[in-house]
């Protein structure tokens, strides 16, 4: 029967209503498969109202009943849509349509919140909470049945068989990726039906989620609509979740794992369900785009039918390029289970099988490793200029070596390196970029040409040159097979050329046997001589290759994959500088560093260096630096450090004694300020600056008042605490002082004023704070603005407020003073200064942050006349200001 035949519409879905339930209200149509849904809404409740298709088999419709009443009654606090009973008393109502068909009606408690499809981003935290409540469904269901859970269904991953005969339907290309999974199904379909069976949702898709209101930390409410609820292998349903909530991700596995982490918290699940569930999710999709090709076909105008066939084609051809066993360890890994299942096995045979040094280097007298830190954070590295220059590299290695004779220079297993920064270590993740910067292999950095043996028996897996920058040049590996069951593999990489005309693949390589030479430079992927020595427990279908750096979101699972070949040695990987977690880092700052000591943002950046316009956190992520306001030439500038660096090897001391640097930084500064500005003091940071030039005010006016802006900032110390609106009238602040007075933000976007005039009229205010001044019989001694407000939310002045305000300060006997910490230094395009966007010249300036580009540099530029008040018989001395460095 055509889709138009037996649809319902509002009126009459509004009719049904009104004659079964006696209720009234908004009706609106809601999507669905099996039913026709409406929303209901009243002046005092919500509702959804269900009405099947013709015909439907009571018995099915029972089921869903039974089920729904079932979850109502579980001693677990849940919420579900709860069913109401019509004005006869009944939870399930017949209503014959106008073609004389059965249709069967029921009415439930609507479940308020948002729909998931609705929900942006989908955090981990929120996926976590999908899976879990999910589970926690599957679990009370674990012991319910109906006859009719046990019918056909097309949507059940363990009856998927049927969809082989509607492969034609799609093109080649994906024809090829149907074809391998329903391979693989066929291959594990007997497995799939010995797993534990229950009764599932089987439909946890976009609108059958109910997300909470909240937009921080939303967490799933309910699950909705179990009318394609099915009696099949429990698993399945996990598979169906998945299927659903990681189309248009980036990064499916990545968005997978919270999810199947939360639902095994809430229904523990067993490792051979989790080897199914790569291909039971793809069977889902596989299911999912058949139907959406068939329903194209029947019910062309059933948008609902579609609504998943486009991302479901891209999921799945993403899920096809992943790899099937590494995924699984995934699986495995936020389950709790070792991540590869002979990890252990592993471990217990390496443990009785030592090596030596001397196994792998016969021809070096060494016993014992010499850590060489090679990670992101590393101080012996140096900059990135520095790391990238191998010739200084390898001169820095030879010294460390020349400094620790009887021992090999190594190490970096684990370690997070700066390299890897090409478009072959990158992935896209759900948050941005992600790079393969976590080293899983163990490195000797010896010289070219160094003799290489074997450390086990075993046979040639692979011999092949991998050319690329900064890849592994010559590589060889080698298949070992132990005790029958337990097989790895070793990799030796960064070898000569020459290496690969040793052996041939196949070939049988005895314990001790000489198998290759380190290579140089200029054959071995670019890099300073060294051996890259690796071992897997899986080559997860690599032939000539395996990865040697690992995305440190994934590193749980690569180091049971790779072990630590350090242990082979019976050493630990060599002691490197003490690194703390970001919660140990976060608990010492609260304890021993105050806790009103901010961080920014709810998961605080570990930034262990920076790079021109990047911030690099602690895995090697890098990020652009929109905040940071210090570093205004770039991060690490090299003519910066440079410069600091030759200063601070030569002099570095107080302004008590003569010295040119001081000089000549003074003049240069000076000349960017109008003739009227041309004394300059030297001090420490912003807030130091500020301090100052308050102090300074208040001894050329002998006043104390002063007015300020509304939110504006200008530094921790007390007296610029007193004039920052934006800290004393915030959580914590005591309000305005006695002789602070405040004037509105001059914002023309959403302040009191927004016309052309606007700057006049708000400088209005800075005349009616005058006035108050001197009614009180005081009079003014500063007016300081920033020439942005900043903290107000970077608020350009409106044109003529600081020229209309100076001169009612200035006609009073006041100084005007512009707060350049924040905004000065170049940063405001046309002009080197705030303040001469405005056609105004200041009687003191205040500089910070950008000054010294990121070391703590400040400074107060006034006229001679204030500098000449000021100084009035009390010296001043600044101990680190002015300093050569």
């Amino acid at each position: 029967m055509q889709y138009s035949k037996v649809k319902i519409k509002k009126q009459q879905a509004t009719d049904i209503l009104d004659e079964l339930y006696d209720i009234k209200g908004q009706i609106s149509e809601l999507p669905g498969e099996l039913d026709f849904n409406f929303k209901i809404r009243t002046t005092e409740k919500k509702y959804i109202f269900k009405i099947s298709r013709p015909n439907v088999d009571k018995e099915f419709i029972d089921f869903q009943y039974f089920l729904l009443k079932h979850i109502e009654q579980s001693p677990v606090d849940i919420v579900s849509p709860q069913i109401i009973k019509s004005r006869k008393g009944a939870g399930i109502n017949q209503y014959k349509d106008e073609s004389g068909c059965i249709r069967w009606v029921r009415l439930c408690t609507w479940v308020e919140g948002r729909l998931w499809s609705s929900v942006h981003p989908h955090p981990d935290e929120l996926l976590y909470s999908l899976g879990y409540e999910s589970g926690v469904i599957t679990q009370i269901l674990s012991d319910f049945d109906h006859p009719s859970a046990h019918r056909k269904l097309d949507w059940d991953i363990c009856q998927a068989a049927w969809i082989e005969e509607f492969i034609d339907i799609f093109n080649d290309d994906i024809k090829k990726i149907i074809s391998s999974f329903q391979k693989r199904f066929s291959d594990i379909l007997l497995q799939l039906n010995e797993l534990r069976k229950g009764v599932i949702h089987n439909d946890v898709n976009d609108n059958n989620i109910i997300v909470s209101g909240q937009l921080s930390d939303p967490k799933v409410k309910a699950i909705i609509d179990y009318g394609d609820a099915i009696y099949t292998s429990q698993i399945n349903n996990l598979a169906v979740i998945i299927a659903y909530a990681v189309m248009g991700k980036p990064d499916p596995l990545q968005a997978a794992l919270p999810i199947v982490k939360g639902y095994h918290k809430a229904f523990p699940l067993e490792e051979k369900e989790l080897d199914l569930l790569y291909v039971l999710v793809a069977v889902r999709l596989l299911l999912s785009i058949t139907k959406s090709a068939i329903n194209k076909l029947k019910e062309p105008e059933n948008e609902y039918l579609l609504i998943s066939e486009k991302p479901a084609l891209t999921l799945l051809e993403k899920w096809y390029a992943l790899n099937e066993k590494l995924v699984t360890y995934s699986f495995r890994s936020v389950c709790g289970f070792n991540p590869h299942p002979q990890e252990a096995e592993f471990v217990m045979w390496r443990n009785n099988n030592i090596c030596h040094l001397k196994d792998l280097f016969p021809t070096i007298n060494a016993k014992c490793m010499t850590k060489v830190d090679m990670s992101v954070s590393s101080t012996w590295l140096g900059s990135r200029q520095d790391y990238l220059d191998n010739s200084l590299t390898t001169h820095k290695l030879n010294m460390l070596q020349v400094t620790n004779p009887g021992s090999i220079i190594a190490g970096g297993y684990g370690e997070i390196r700066p390299f890897y920064t090409s478009d072959i270590f990158k992935k896209e993740g759900n948050n941005g970029p992600e790079y393969r910067t976590v080293h899983v292999g163990l490195d000797f950095w010896v010289e070219s040409g160094t003799p290489i043996h074997a450390l086990f028996p075993g046979k040639v897996y692979s011999l092949h040159n991998n050319t690329g920058d900064k890849d592994y040049g010559p590589t060889l590996i080698l298949e070992h097979t132990f005790n029958k069951s337990l097989k790895f593999y070793t990799l030796y990489g960064h070898l000569s050329c020459s290496s690969l005309k040793l052996f041939k693949k196949g070939d049988l390589i005895k314990k001790g046997e000489f198998i290759a030479y380190v290579g140089n430079e200029s054959e071995n992927g670019n890099w300073s001589p060294h051996l890259h020595f690796q071992m897997m427990l899986d080559m997860l279908g690599n032939k000539t290759d395996f990865p040697g750096v690992a995305f440190p979101s994934e590193f749980q699972i690569w180091r049971s994959i790779c072990p630590d070949p350090n242990l082979l040695f019976k050493k630990k990987e060599p002691e490197k500088q003490m690194k703390y977690e970001k919660e140990a880092i976060i608990a010492f700052r609260k304890e021993h560093l105050g806790e009103n000591l901010s961080l920014s943002y709810k998961k605080p950046l570990k930034i262990v260096r920076g790079e021109g316009i990047y911030l690099i956190d602690d895995t090697g992520r890098k990020y652009i630096d929109t905040v940071n306001n210090v570093a205004h030439v770039g991060h690490e500038h090299s003519r910066v450090v440079e410069a600091g660096q030759k200063q601070m090897a030569v002099l570095n001391t107080n302004t008590r004694y003569l010295h040119d640097s001081i000089i000549e930084f003074a003049n240069k500064l000076l000349s960017t300020f109008p003739e009227k500005l041309s004394v300059v003091y030297f001090v420490n940071s912003g807030s130091e600056a500020n301090e100052l030039a308050l102090r300074m005010a208040k001894t050329y006016t002998g006043q104390k008042d002063m007015i300020a802006v509304e939110v504006g900032y200008h530094g921790n110390t007390n007296a610029c605490i007193e004039v920052s609106s934006y800290k004393f009238d915030s959580d914590g602040g005591q309000g305005c002082p006695e002789h602070t007075h405040i004037v509105p933000l001059p914002d023309t976007f959403r302040g009191i004023y927004q016309r052309a005039d606007a700057g006049e009229r708000y400088a209005l205010h800075v005349k009616k704070q005058l006035e108050n001044i001197q009614h009180s019989g005081r009079n003014i001694a500063a007016f300081i603005c920033e020439s942005i407000i900043s903290c107000g939310g970077q608020i350009e002045l409106p044109e003529n407020y600081l020229k209309t305000a100076y001169k009612e300060i200035r006609e009073t006997g006041g100084v005007c003073i512009a707060d350049e910490v924040q905004v000065g230094c170049g940063r405001v395009g046309s002009a080197f200064w705030g303040f001469q966007l405005h056609d105004v010249v200041p009687d003191i300036v205040t500089i910070g942050k950008p000054i010294g580009n990121g070391h703590p540099l400040a400074a107060v530029v006034c006229t001679k006349q204030i500098a000449e008040a000021f100084a009035n018989g009390m010296e001043y001395f600044n101990t680190f200001g002015g300093n050569p460095v």
